[in-house]
């Protein structure tokens, strides 16, 4: 998948203030605390490994599925001090990847469905690829990156 981009200063707080402001040099600390997250999830990861340097996390590890995959750089991605992704995760059962969604103030996820798919009422669609980081469809929040799964039998 590769690089991917996130806004800094959105997402989940579990780094310390005085870790927010750094210079780009390697931080295990934060990488630890990252796969502590993402082993939590209870993602399904070989040799999971995070890797923090400045506000760019770098995964690796082997996953099941393509989905599997895109949550956990949505877990990492969506952390508040975290600008960039570098996705080197290996997926033993390729499959299409999803599109991704960068919230905006006013979004719910029925409006997001609508966009992508057609119909609002294919919100909880979106609400179930992004679980267990979504825990209630009314809770995003403007910066936040969500999977856009291709509805089974149509292209999104």
């Amino acid at each position: 998948m590769g690089l991917f981009s996130f806004i800094k200063n959105a997402g989940k707080k579990i780094f310390n203030k005085e870790e927010a402001v750094e210079v780009p040099t390697l931080n295990p600390e934060k990488g630890n605390q990252l796969k502590r997250v993402v082993e939590e999830l209870d993602f399904k990861v070989e040799d999971l490994d995070v890797q923090v340097v400045g506000d760019t996390a770098t995964v690796n590890g082997t996953v099941e599925s393509q989905s599997v995959k895109e949550k956990i750089v949505l877990v990492v991605g969506n952390t508040e001090g975290i600008a960039q992704v570098d996705d080197r995760m290996n997926v033993e059962k390729p499959e299409p990847e999803a599109k991704f969604h960068t919230v905006v103030s006013g979004d719910t996820l029925g409006k997001i469905a609508k966009e992508y798919y057609g119909n609002a009422m294919k919100y909880p669609v979106i609400f179930e690829a992004n679980k267990p980081m979504l825990k209630d469809p009314d809770k995003i929040y403007p910066g936040q990156v969500l999977r856009i799964p291709e509805l089974e039998g149509q292209t999104a």
